[in-house]
């Protein structure tokens, strides 16, 4: 199993919109960087686990937990027109964006915020915490992942 950290703003979707959500599962579209695109489309297993984490708000941090239940497949937002996300080079043959579905699993007791996450030496070099790393989906290490597992709880 692979562990990952997805990043969401949660004034446009966040773990309370998953949760309701129709058996707590949507579709991750939108994304529209490579190196994140790639991640999806080539690594992310069903079973997958996932940090849901809040970006763009008053205090970002980890605020539960997610896991992948249908791998990669065409985004569709790419291929509509009237979509933020549309994209004329991307089509149905020949997709240049891809999605998962994620499944809700569990709200954090406790949120995880960036700020102490930063200020903990056992995360130092947590890829999250990189200068400059700004990408929306990343791997998360196995031992980050039981350490803020237990943190949130």
């Amino acid at each position: 199993m692979n562990y990952w950290l997805m990043k969401s703003e949660p004034d446009v979707f966040g773990i309370d919109h998953l949760m309701q959500c129709e058996n707590q599962t949507d579709s991750w579209d939108g994304i529209r960087n490579y190196q994140a695109r790639n991640f999806m489309r080539d690594d992310m297993k069903i079973g997958d686990q996932i940090f849901f984490y809040h970006s763009n708000c008053k205090e970002p941090g980890i605020v539960g937990i997610m896991q992948v239940v249908k791998e990669s497949y065409c985004d569709h937002t790419a291929l509509n027109k009237k979509s933020k996300y549309y994209d004329a080079k991307s089509t149905k043959d020949n997709p240049r964006w891809f999605m998962v579905d994620v499944k809700f699993l569990r709200k954090f007791k406790h949120l995880v915020t960036l700020k102490q996450m930063r200020s903990d030496a056992v995360l130092s070099d947590m890829q999250l915490l990189q200068k400059g790393n700004r990408l929306s989906i990343l791997p998360i290490a196995k031992k980050h992942w039981t350490y803020i597992k237990n943190i949130g709880a």
